[in-house]
């Protein structure tokens, strides 16, 4: 798939958020975010981008918790080979949506694939998820600071976005917004130059974070912790 018409993908984000009021997902969201190219009003859009705040489960209370007195964690470690259900991601989540479990290279089971394999399944959509406990804003600027210290503005969050929902409110404005190509958003150069960037780190950056986008190919997920 090579992108979404730009009346599709604002209809693919509102299937979304639709799906994180009504549905219990592996872990809380709070907030949900579209940034980079829909928010610039690009027709097509190539790529989708996402961004979910996320809630750390430190206490699972649902039912298969709760209720039945079982170990959950140890019970899927043993039927999926899959650790930390009940602690990193609802237990009852686990147990009405099994297919949906998924784990990180250590067999731990992973929030940010749980949400996508939840929210997105088909891999061949052209859409980049980005889950972090942090919201969007604050995870820009902390991003930022991550890559130039490392050196790798591949690592960077586009700061360019609209929040779409939050603490269970839709915007319809944003949705308005971005229907009619209303947002009025600098270039990515720019935009990381207002972050405090040089001119010249701000092009170099721009490029880099450009560059790895376009490597990208169906879904893809990016998950931290801040």
């Amino acid at each position: 798939m090579s992108g979404f018409d730009r009346a599709d993908a604002v209809a693919r984000l509102e299937e979304l958020v639709d799906t994180v009021e009504r549905e219990q997902l592996p872990v809380p969201v709070r907030e949900v975010w579209a940034f980079g190219d829909v928010a610039l009003g690009l027709d097509p859009v190539e790529r989708l981008d996402v961004y979910l705040t996320k809630d750390i489960l430190l206490r699972d209370g649902s039912a298969s918790v709760s209720d039945t007195g079982d170990d959950p964690d140890a019970r899927f470690r043993d039927s999926h080979g899959i650790a930390g259900v009940g602690k990193s991601v609802r237990a009852d989540w686990a147990d009405d949506h099994p297919d949906l479990l998924r784990a990180n290279a250590n067999g731990h089971a992973a929030p940010e694939q749980c949400l996508a394999a939840h929210l997105l399944g088909d891999e061949d959509e052209p859409i980049h998820l980005e889950v972090c406990n942090a919201s969007f804003e604050d995870n820009v600027t902390q991003r930022l600071r991550g890559a130039k210290r490392r050196g790798d503005y591949t690592q960077l969050l586009d700061p360019r976005g609209v929040c779409l929902w939050a603490e269970g409110t839709k915007s319809d404005e944003a949705f308005r917004k971005l229907r009619e190509s209303e947002l009025a958003l600098p270039t990515l150069s720019a935009a990381l130059g207002m972050l405090g960037l040089d001119d010249e780190e701000a092009t170099e950056a721009a490029h880099d974070l450009h560059a790895w986008r376009e490597q990208q190919d169906g879904v893809t997920v990016r998950g931290d912790v801040v």
